[in-house]
């Protein structure tokens, strides 16, 4: 048995007056009476004044002293068996990357964190605790209402490093896990900015401290060929120093026995930002960093090799000269392109009436215009299309959904499969001596590379979606630092941001390795720590929330009791009168 109000307790005092009142008899004034056969129950010998003596209503005083204890037992907030013993607490940690920053003596925030959340369960006798990180998605670090010593263990193991967010969701989805009027501890490294509506059961703890900082915001890799361009773009927040010595390291390539290491010093004006660019021939990875400082992780990168696929394109047989003639001329002067199936996938151009990704043709009737001519807004394949000033010959409407109309004629459309059909005669046509036609084509070459298998970019900074492709019937997993988690969806798939920096892997099926990306820990935002600082703000008490959740929290059993008493009293008392 347990006590959340021990006061309450004092309610037990009211017993001392309700027994004395039942062996305390008090002087009766005379009453002259005719004859005493008038009184249902006559006392022969009259009260002479006040004493003590012996009653006869025990059962009425035991009613009515069980009703005092009942009252007592909820005003203390009684608790047995396993209530007795449960207390839960919510925690909310900043995931974010600058609560990896240390200060002065080399303490990270995170870990004055853990060590102020460690306190915050004792002095709370906290036998239940829910630990929570705040991220672009809020995720359950241990609990929900887990053991303090597993909850504080799995803080001991979490790694804040996501990009820079909103904490707000995270802190209204702990309310609701506290319960109404219970409060939260949140563990940051900035006080609130001005105006900020914080939830009124929310303790706002702020741990940081302002520090400058040297930082790569942009890093990026284009590999051309065995030429690998590396660029980066290095700021300063602060008072740092003029300048500082950025190191590239290239590991050695397929062709390459050994690697390459240079030292760049780069020169940091103001507050303002500098740019490094440096090429490798035959690197593998490559290892970029900055000097030590308040913030390690934006400091350090490492970018993966990410050649271009080239994207393998055929002629099937039937085309026309002229449209064979206009598709070769596009083809030879298009970069990262694989003539007749030489690598990867292939996009296969054909006539009307094969089954070829993309036909070019007329069939039927051919009528010429000149415009107007609708187009699908904001289609992808349509991208910087002018049609202006061209003639264009077409036939029979082609199958599929119009992107391109003049009329009732339908010159472009594209079925549900991803066919698409060019409805031109270009015997009569312009439109292959424009600008439109290689736009037009471009757009299909470059749909038809990020509609291949993996991801659609390999390198990317924290808080950007996982954008991949995948193929239909297949299965999918996604493993990175965080571990593995399966993908659904087929075809092109958005992810949520990651919520670590590292290396993430596309596997298919059976562990086979389809493509990987590389998340980098680079943020502005996270960066500058200018603005971090201590703060203490306090849950906002609001009396009616907590007196509601205090009562709704407590034990019924004693109201009952209470209740049953006082009938109880009532029907004896009653019964003897």
């Amino acid at each position: 048995m347990s006590f959340g109000f021990p006061w309450g307790l004092l309610a037990l005092g009211a017993l001392v007056p309700l027994v004395a009142a039942y062996f305390l008899r008090r002087r009766q004034k005379p009453v002259v009476v005719s004859a005493l056969f008038l009184w249902r129950t006559p006392r022969p010998r009259a009260e002479a004044g006040p004493r003590w003596e012996r009653f006869t209503r025990e059962a009425s005083l035991l009613l009515e002293a069980l009703a005092v204890i009942a009252a007592a037992l909820y005003l203390s907030d009684v608790r047995l068996g396993e209530t007795a013993r449960t207390k839960h607490l919510v925690l909310v940690v900043d995931g974010s990357l600058s609560m990896s920053a240390r200060g002065p003596d080399g303490v990270t925030v995170l870990e004055l964190a853990r060590r102020e959340a460690a306190k915050r369960v004792e002095d709370e006798a906290a036998t239940r605790v829910t630990v929570l990180a705040t991220g672009l998605s809020p995720r359950v670090v241990a609990g929900p209402e887990a053991e303090p010593s597993r909850a504080l263990a799995a803080l001991e193991s979490f790694q804040s490093r996501g990009a820079d967010h909103d904490p707000m969701p995270t802190l209204l989805w702990a309310q609701e896990l506290a319960g109404a009027g219970k409060h939260v501890a949140f563990f940051t490294d900035a006080a609130p900015v001005e105006g900020l509506v914080i939830p009124a059961p929310v303790r706002w703890t702020a741990l940081g401290t302002a520090r400058e900082n040297v930082a790569f915001v942009s890093a990026q890799r284009k590999d051309d060929g065995g030429t690998a361009t590396v660029t980066l773009r290095v700021a300063r927040f602060g008072a740092g120093p003029e300048s500082v010595s950025v190191r590239l390291r290239a590991l050695p390539g397929p062709d390459a026995k050994q690697g390459t290491e240079r030292v760049e010093k780069v020169s940091l004006q103001g507050e303002g930002s500098a740019t490094v660019r440096l090429t490798f021939q035959n690197a593998g990875d490559v290892e970029v960093s900055l000097p030590d400082d308040a913030l390690l992780e934006d400091g350090q990168a490492r970018l993966t090799a990410s050649p271009t696929r080239p994207l393998a394109v055929s002629l099937a047989q039937g085309l026309g000269p002229l449209e064979r003639d206009a598709l070769e001329r596009f083809l030879a002067a298009s970069p990262d392109v694989a003539r007749d199936g030489a690598a990867g996938e292939t996009l296969l151009m054909g006539p009307r009436g094969t089954d070829a990704k993309v036909t070019v043709g007329a069939t039927g009737k051919v009528r010429t215009f000149v415009g107007p001519f609708f187009s699908e807004k904001g289609h992808p394949l349509l991208d910087d299309v002018q049609l202006a000033g061209v003639r264009w010959s077409a036939g029979e409407n082609p199958p599929g959904h119009p992107l391109v109309t003049a009329g009732d004629a339908v010159l472009v459309s594209e079925e549900d499969d991803g066919r698409l059909h060019l409805n031109v005669d270009l015997s009569r046509s312009n439109v292959q001596r424009v600008s439109a036609w290689p736009v037009l084509l471009g757009n299909v070459v470059r749909e038809s590379r990020r509609a291949r298998e993996g991801f659609v970019r390999r390198q990317l900074t924290l808080g950007e979606p996982l954008q991949l492709v995948t193929l239909p019937g297949k299965r999918y997993t996604l493993t990175g630092p965080s571990g593995s988690k399966p993908v659904f969806g087929a075809g092109a798939v958005s992810l949520p941001p990651p919520a670590m920096p590292g290396r993430y892997v596309l596997e298919r099926d059976d562990a086979e390795v389809v493509d990987a990306a590389e998340v980098l820990a680079l943020d502005a935002r996270e960066s500058d720590l200018r603005g971090r600082g201590r703060a203490d703000v306090p849950a906002r008490e609001s009396g009616g929330d907590e007196a509601r959740a205090n009562a709704s929290d407590r034990a019924r059993w004693p109201l009952v009791l209470l209740l049953l008493a006082l009938v109880g009293d009532f029907y004896v008392t009653r019964r003897v009168s």
